[in-house]
């Protein structure tokens, strides 16, 4: 649910990609991680919106029966005022707010020792 207290912009923003690569050392390595993240983002938004529209679904799949919910309208509306979670998922990577490990550097420096 971080991802509500989230200070992400809510457009695209242009960044130097040599930013990327300050945290790692290589700027592709720094993509997989945000990709990775920004999908964790989605699905964990994905899960939250399921639920919360979960307690508006009928029991009837028939068209003509389908009523306007405004709670379910507001549900979604803000659901799609939120950041997209790559936008999200820079913005954690840039801030330092993502854990992150590579287990072959690991080994490597093991081997080595």
């Amino acid at each position: 649910m971080e991802y509500k207290k989230s200070k992400a912009p809510l457009n695209t923003t242009t960044h130097n990609v040599i930013d990327f690569g300050k945290g790692t050392g290589n700027v592709y390595e720094s993509v997989v991680i945000m990709s990775k993240r920004a999908n964790q983002i989605s699905t964990q938004m994905k899960e939250d919106l399921n639920r919360k529209l979960k307690e508006f679904a009928s029991a009837n799949d028939n068209l003509e029966e389908t009523f306007e919910n405004r709670e379910q309208i507001e549900i979604s509306r803000y659901y799609e005022k939120l950041p997209k979670p790559t936008l999200i998922a820079i913005d954690d990577f840039l801030h330092d707010k993502v854990y992150y490990r590579n287990p072959t550097k690991e080994k490597d420096k093991i081997d080595f020792e």
